[in-house]
């Protein structure tokens, strides 16, 4: 009973880490006129929480080894809460980028202490859904903003209630330290018991920043293309602005909905073969969308085609760590693999943009593709060595 409750609340602290993620974009626009910013002092801000997260999450796996997994979530998800807090009573703009230095340092630590966490010790259907549940944090999110924006409070509303659903969770995890020691002893998922005993390679050097590699290929595919497949709908296919929305929300809720699918098979199909067949159908998906050529509905299906693609690469990457490598390097592996993640996440899609007003946006989804297929050949080189 004990390892179901500590499961559950790791899937809630991923629903946590989801919730403010999707959240600055739909405040921005109020934020920077209470403000008096500049639309582009977003990137500041968002610069500064990509930053901090990304070197939080390479140096999560040393402090993990010293004090647990539990210790660092718990003490992570208050310095988010306080974060979330400290926004909402911010008196200037100066004061967010200060914030989000905690706000950003917590969320990597969080995201790489518990993805190492559930690849260590449960199975793959749990890795994947555990990143479902970020799906319906980060969807959560834009919807509480949508009210709050819509109440008298505004987005100081919003941002406060954010922050005290975390404070909440970081008294749940501080009450509940104890049974985080778990991780200590044998995996407490029943399927992750059955599997076989797993015998290593000697760790290739090349192993080791291939891994990494395959997830800034990846996550670079995936952001890069929700974040600049409205443009193109609207700029280059004369899609209505709410059309393009929708399609693009529908991209993420197939990746979200088919990571919760995905789970109840992976354990019968394999990390690394969920790893190739998701990255070819993503890799189609992408084709599709690509064809200005093709009528309109067979277009916007290839968009929803790469988010199932898309499903189960993250997750099946992330679980195949802790059995490509020994304990000790993984943990390591899997914080490189964050950094890289926040990497490809941010700066490349953001390199989309001067792409698209040198050449122009149709040549968005051709790079897209070639980082799907580089995506494959990472992949299968990495599979090789170990």
């Amino acid at each position: 009973m004990a390892h179901l409750l500590l499961l559950a609340i790791v899937y809630v602290s991923f629903v946590s880490l989801g919730l403010p993620d999707a959240v600055m974009g739909v405040i921005w626009p109020a934020m920077r006129a209470d403000m008096g910013q500049p639309l582009a002092a977003l990137g500041v801000l968002t610069l500064t929480m990509t930053v901090c997260a990304a070197l939080s999450a390479g140096f999560a796996g040393r402090i993990v080894a010293r004090v647990g997994t539990g210790v660092v979530v718990a003490a992570s998800c208050l310095m988010t809460a306080l974060a979330l807090v400290g926004f909402s009573v911010a008196p200037s703009f100066a004061w967010l980028v200060l914030l989000g230095i905690p706000l950003g340092a917590g969320g990597g630590a969080v995201d790489a202490s518990l993805n190492h966490f559930v690849a260590a010790h449960y199975s793959s259907r749990h890795m994947n859904w555990l990143h479902g549940f970020w799906g319906v944090g980060a969807t959560t999110g834009p919807a509480v903003m949508g009210l709050a924006l819509a109440s008298p409070g505004g987005w100081t509303r919003g941002i406060l209630a954010l922050g005290l659903a975390q404070l909440t969770l970081a008294a749940l995890l501080w009450a509940t330290l104890s049974l985080w020691r778990r991780e200590r002893s044998q995996p407490a998922d029943a399927a992750a018991t059955r599997e076989p005993p797993v015998v290593f390679k000697p760790v290739a050097r090349r192993a080791l920043w291939l891994a990494p590699l395959c997830f800034l290929f990846y996550v670079a595919a995936e952001m890069g293309t929700g974040l600049w497949a409205a443009s193109i709908l609207v700029n280059d296919r004369g899609i209505s602005l709410a059309q393009a929305g929708f399609w693009v929300s529908l991209y993420f809720g197939a990746i979200t909905a088919g990571r919760f699918g995905v789970g109840l098979v992976s354990e019968r199909l394999g990390n690394r073969r969920l790893v190739r067949l998701g990255a070819t159908l993503a890799l189609a998906g992408a084709a599709l969308f690509a064809l200005p050529g093709l009528p309109a509905l067979v277009s916007l299906a290839g968009l929803v085609l790469m988010g199932l693609g898309c499903a189960p690469v993250f997750p099946s990457l992330m679980h195949e760590a802790a059995r490509r490598f020994p304990a000790d390097v993984a943990r390591t592996v899997i914080g490189r693999q964050m950094m890289a993640a926040y990497a490809g996440g941010s700066v490349i899609p953001a390199a989309f943009g001067l792409l698209a007003t040198w050449v122009g946006l149709g040549a968005v989804m051709p790079v897209v593709m070639l980082l799907l297929i580089a995506l494959l050949w990472a992949t299968r080189a990495l599979d090789r060595l170990t």
